[in-house]
């Protein structure tokens, strides 16, 4: 599988757990690299909004509308 954004792209996540207090739903990230595939096949991410950076698959983010 080939990765679905870019590098530097901007994007929200679409799924965020109740546990995740740190993304808020209107926030935007920033790809910041390009990561291998899961166990899944599913391509990953370290995406960063200010300060923090985290890692998510392809299906937890959507670009910036």
């Amino acid at each position: 599988m080939s990765h679905k954004f870019k590098l530097n792209q901007r994007v929200q996540m679409v799924r965020i757990g109740f546990s995740d207090s740190r993304a808020s739903s209107g926030e935007t990230f920033e790809i910041v690299r390009l990561m291998p595939e899961d166990r899944t096949g599913e391509a990953c991410y370290r995406i960063r909004s200010g300060m923090a950076e985290r890692a998510v698959r392809e299906s937890e983010i959507a670009p910036t509308r």
